[in-house]
């Protein structure tokens, strides 16, 4: 039993590293797949409704000064389920692709809302709770950004100072309202590129 965890450890890791390197890949990153449908300011995660510890990310995207909202950028997220699993799909071009996912496009006000659910750790593998995220300023590549992690994750206070000082950029502060957790996080770009602030 103990040479299977390893084992086991080994093929979920490499297993995610495949699919986050093929959606890194500029001609089939996940940003690039919501063309069939017009997208906006608020989108809902698959399964959002049946899950029970369901969860509202808010926040506006700002231009570099911080103040003046930006238009028209496109946010990417997917995550696990509940118990640190990413649900693989194939479409009908035979692609894999991570179910739970969904994209906004910010209008002037610069807002953007996912409607989501709470992703678990998974348990062969010791590693934070977290939603990721890629973003798309108009004109340039698409980029991924730091992970949305989550302020109570009993594992961050293992993590060394420079991990912890990392993840602090991209944690989300929740709170409990009318059942469900929310979290506000805005994001200011710098001269194009997302700073997490």
């Amino acid at each position: 039993m103990k040479k299977i965890l390893p084992l086991m450890c080994f093929v979920c890791i490499f297993s995610f590293y495949n699919v986050l390197n093929a959606q890194n890949d500029k001609k089939s990153s996940p940003i690039n797949d919501y063309s069939e449908r017009p997208l906006n300011n608020t989108d809902t995660i698959p399964d959002f409704d049946s899950k029970v510890n369901k969860l509202m990310i808010t926040g506006t995207i700002y231009e570099n000064d911080g103040k003046t909202p930006a238009k028209d950028v496109i946010l990417y997220i997917c995550q696990p389920d509940e118990d640190g699993n990413y649900e693989l799909k194939k479409d009908s071009k035979r692609k894999r692709y991570v179910y739970h996912r969904a994209w906004i496009k910010t209008d002037a006000d610069g807002r953007y809302t996912f409607y989501t659910f709470m992703p678990g750790a998974n348990r062969y593998v010791k590693e934070l709770k977290q939603i990721q995220r890629i973003i798309k300023v108009p004109g340039q590549p698409e980029k991924e950004l730091n992970s949305f992690f989550f302020n109570d994750d009993p594992l961050i206070p293992d993590l060394t100072l420079a991990c912890r000082a990392q993840v602090v950029q991209s944690i989300l502060k929740l709170e409990k309202k009318d059942g469900m957790y929310v979290a506000n996080r805005d994001i200011r770009l710098e001269k194009g590129v997302p700073n997490l602030q």
